[in-house]
């Protein structure tokens, strides 16, 4: 392994909508409207990038303006573009959300369409250097079909991230379908565990996953911090006090972590306590990656750190 990390799936152009009076529906509100280049996968490649690893982006930008501003921010920011590509004639991904002036979402809409030109034809030549890498990282932004290949055929481990309670039965449904049977990691929130699983308890859920072949799972709780198992260890670990400023972005900053402790060594369930930190990193944030997020990982009490814009 050549210690860099692949990273697959969604990248949009994000419209982010920070209101700073309360919500009225069928009204104008007053707020901060932001534009810049987002999605779930892209999101956990640049966490990573910031943390210090190489990161190799595996994605389809579209041809317009959007698709361009976006692939020349993902190459100023450092990720590694050469299994990418552009597809011109076809509308890059885009993301709009509307966050409360508390920083919670109050509506979000996903346009991903492109995102379906990662198919097994597409990973097929790639999987060579996919396979070279410490970790993988897909999103379920990708299809049942995409994601079923890579499990059956990536070598090195596979972590996966569910992204919504829409989206999560892709990987269910593709492992499920597998031939292997076989999964690194799974990354769900709450209401995504019980999409899929129809179990009311994160024990019952993680129990259930396991059995499906899932190797280790990290059930985010929000306020309640994180459940961990591996069908022999379970654990729930305390989320880090914070003032929220903004939750978009935690959940990828939270799997970002979680994939950096693993790759420098650190033990499950352990590392899930890097992811809880990351997380914590991103909340503090207007920005939905924190461009200061070492410096959290890195504290020994990341609650004490100063807010940063």
């Amino acid at each position: 392994m050549d210690g860099f990390v692949t990273v697959i799936g969604g990248m949009n152009m994000d419209i982010s909508a920070a209101l700073t009076a309360p919500f009225v529906p069928a009204d104008s509100v007053p707020g901060q409207v932001t534009l810049g280049c987002g999605g779930v996968a892209r999101n956990i490649a640049h966490n990573l990038q910031l943390m210090g690893h190489e990161v190799k982006f595996v994605s389809v930008f579209g041809g317009e303006t959007f698709g361009e501003m976006c692939w020349r921010e993902c190459q100023a920011i450092g990720l590694d573009l050469t299994l990418s590509e552009r597809r011109e004639g076809q509308r890059n991904g885009l993301y709009l959300c509307v966050n409360d002036q508390t920083g919670d979402m109050i509506a979000a809409v996903a346009d991903t369409d492109i995102i379906d030109c990662i198919t097994p034809a597409f990973l097929e030549p790639r999987m060579s250097d996919i396979n070279r890498s410490a970790l993988v990282i897909a999103d379920t932004n990708i299809s049942i079909e995409a994601l079923q290949y890579l499990i059956d055929h990536c070598t090195a481990p596979l972590m996966v991230d569910t992204v919504s309670t829409a989206k999560a039965p892709r990987v269910i449904k593709a492992l499920q379908q597998s031939q292997s049977h076989r999964l690194h990691a799974l990354k769900l929130n709450m209401a995504e565990v019980q999409s899929v699983t129809h179990k009311s308890t994160a024990q019952e859920a993680a129990d259930w996953l396991t059995a499906l072949g899932v190797s280790q799972v990290f059930i985010t709780l929000g306020s309640d911090g994180v459940y961990c198992s591996d069908g022999n260890r379970h654990e729930q670990l305390k989320a880090i006090p914070t003032r929220v400023i903004n939750t978009t972005g935690a959940g990828d900053a939270f799997i970002a972590g979680v994939a950096h402790a693993q790759i420098v060594g650190t033990d499950f369930p352990e590392c899930a306590q890097m992811g809880l930190k990351a997380a914590h990193a991103a909340l503090l944030s207007l920005q939905t990656v924190n461009p200061d997020i070492n410096q959290y990982l890195n504290a020994r009490c990341a609650s004490s750190l100063e807010f940063k814009v």
